[in-house]
């Protein structure tokens, strides 16, 4: 078994004509978590749909392989078959489907039998609880008529629920008051495992207080500029991006 659960080799990647990712190269060992920093623009973003299969996106060369599998071609649903998981930036209401009937149909999709329906029943419900996601929720529509931080709280929940090997949070921090936040990354630290690996994308310092990260890497035009460990964190947020775009001049 490769120690690498992700890797992209010399990705190039388009949307709508234009070219978002330049020979994007990056090995996620497992058990690792990595942080994904940048400017607005960089691709942070666009990176994350990418590897999670969003169709608008058009591969034009290179590779992206999990677990070893080249996964080019496969659909959204395929990926989270082979548990790689996306938490939105801005997750989308969907009218008319409960937050309840939605978990139940999420995991039964992707963990299939793992669980009865009474032990699914009970993971949602202590799950939900240990998230302070109030049991009205359940039978609300997903994302409809939630706050910012609420929505990233259902994210959350719904990556507790589903146990990828490939976590992908892009800005799980935004929208998120400092309680909120604490609770949230303390939920995401308590899922590290040596199978499972984080793709953590953020513009700050703060959420990387309570998760530590193994690896930083810095995104500048479609590309990585700079990696290092998590003091390069810690350099971003007193220095900014201008001396990364200077050395990669």
């Amino acid at each position: 078994m490769t120690n690498i659960l992700l890797e992209t080799k010399n990705l190039n990647v388009s949307v709508e004509g234009k070219h978002i990712l330049k020979d994007f190269s990056l090995q996620i060992p497992r058990g690792e978590v990595h942080a994904l920093m940048g400017r607005n623009g960089s691709g942070k973003t666009s990176l994350a749909n990418v590897l999670m299969g969003h169709p608008r996106y058009q591969i034009e060369s290179g590779e992206i392989l999990f677990k070893g599998q080249v996964i080019n071609d496969l659909s959204p649903e395929e990926r989270a078959k082979l548990r790689i998981f996306l938490s939105f930036q801005y997750p989308v209401a969907i009218p008319g489907v409960s937050l309840a009937h939605f978990l139940r149909t999420a995991v039964r999709a992707v963990r299939g039998q793992e669980l009865s329906a009474k032990e699914l029943r009970q993971l949602i419900q202590d799950e939900a609880k240990a998230l302070d996601v109030p049991d009205s929720f359940m039978t609300r529509s997903i994302n409809e008529g939630f706050s910012g931080g609420e929505k990233k709280k259902l994210e959350t929940l719904q990556l507790r629920l589903l146990q990828p090997e490939l976590a992908i949070l892009d800005e799980t921090d935004s929208g998120l008051d400092i309680d909120a936040l604490r609770l949230i990354a303390n939920r995401i630290e308590n899922i590290r495992s040596e199978n499972r690996s984080i793709l953590l994308i953020t513009h700050y310092q703060r959420l990387l207080d309570y998760i530590q990260p193994d690896r930083v890497h810095v995104m500048l035009n479609g590309r990585i500029a700079k990696s290092g460990d998590k003091t390069l964190a810690k350099e971003l947020e007193e220095r900014g991006y201008e001396w990364i775009e200077k050395e990669a001049a």
